[in-house]
């Protein structure tokens, strides 16, 4: 048996080895975990794949990892270039106004609004009059855009970043993904025996349902963008819809194409169609990402409404976007050990009296 010396060094050092560990790989949590659960949830695609290679896990790993590269990677680099592309003829626009000025008048329907529209023809005229004041206020406009687009730019850079770090870490996972499995339930299976074992599955069950809810959402929300960008007549209505699936798992990302569709209404003169396009976007398409994520996500992880509401958004707040993954599992972790810990234990049976 160790004297409590030894034993006390051997603790100490298994901590700063711990600490280390903890400390090289902070800056690729997020990314160690998203991987994590990407593989997870296309892991059945995984497995067919490596049935119909014969085995074989690099090439298997490989061709997997080369599909996430096309579905994530790919949408998000074209999107940041329409972003760019986007911004030079917002500069376009704005130009002519600061050499030509603004029309004497307003549209009519800004005039002939009851109550405020004399007073906006009015403050029309009088900024369409002075240059100066059309410069001074397109300045007090652009200050904030710019700190906007670049703020925005900086995320979409780094998303693309991390993306391409997971799709990396991914590819490890898929190749090693039995091997680390095995070691998972032999873990939990040490650390909790029965209980641990339902754990690491009660954890991969939230996760795929987690990814379901998302992805169903994102179809959703898809779905019904193309219904009010067909109706208003915009045009590439299937594109925007397919960004819209794509962009719905970041909560700015609809706003940019509905909104934009509605711009573009407005541009043409469809006054009407683009204030219909404002109003289905803030009434369906955005608001529809409310409830039926924690509908699909109850439904999938057998999991109570109130406790997958409370995850999804608490999670993201504490742990940004893998928190929307986090935030569910580790409610559903705490609901069956809550569970476990309050069952009526199955009275023992009498021992027979000698």
């Amino acid at each position: 048996m160790l004297n409590p010396s030894k034993q006390f060094a051997q603790i100490a050092l298994v901590t700063l080895l711990l600490v280390g560990c903890v400390l090289v790989l902070r800056g690729f949590v997020a990314a160690i975990l998203f991987a994590a659960v990407i593989c997870i949830a296309t892991w059945p695609a995984y497995a067919l794949l490596l049935r119909k290679l014969k085995r074989r896990q690099v090439l298997s790993a490989t061709l997997m990892t080369l599909a996430l590269t096309i579905i994530f990677v790919a949408p998000l680099t074209l999107i940041t270039l329409s972003l760019a592309e986007g911004v030079s003829l917002a500069v376009e626009k704005i130009g002519p106004l600061l050499q030509q000025g603004l029309p004497r008048h307003p549209p009519d329907f800004l005039r002939t609004l009851p109550f405020i529209g004399e007073r906006i023809d009015a403050y029309w005229n009088n900024i369409a009059g002075s240059r100066e004041e059309i410069s001074r206020l397109l300045r007090q406009a652009i200050d904030p855009a710019r700190g906007v687009l670049l703020q925005t730019g900086g995320l979409i850079g780094n998303a693309l970043l991390q993306l391409a770090l997971v799709v990396f870490i991914a590819f490890f996972f898929y190749r090693d993904g039995e091997a680390i499995a095995g070691l998972l339930r032999t873990g939990s299976r040490r650390l909790g025996g029965e209980l641990g074992e339902h754990l690491l599955e009660a954890s991969r069950n939230t996760v795929m349902g987690v990814m379901v809810g998302i992805v169903g959402t994102a179809a959703g929300q898809a779905l019904v963008a193309l219904i009010g960008f067909v109706i208003a007549g915009v045009p590439g209505a299937l594109l925007l819809a397919a960004g819209t699936f794509f962009l719905s798992m970041v909560p700015i990302g609809p706003p940019l194409l509905w909104g934009g569709a509605a711009w573009w209404l407005y541009d043409q003169g469809e006054l009407g169609w683009a204030i219909f396009m404002v109003i289905w976007g803030l009434l369906v398409i955005s608001s529809i990402d409310n409830f039926l994520k924690p509908f699909l996500i109850s439904k999938t992880a057998s999991l109570p409404l109130l406790l997958i509401a409370l995850g999804v958004f608490g999670g993201a707040l504490a742990f940004g976007l893998i928190g929307v993954f986090l935030g569910p599992t580790l409610l559903a972790l705490g609901l069956m050990l809550a569970q476990h810990w309050t069952s009526p234990q199955t009275p023992a049976p009498p021992q027979p009296e000698i």
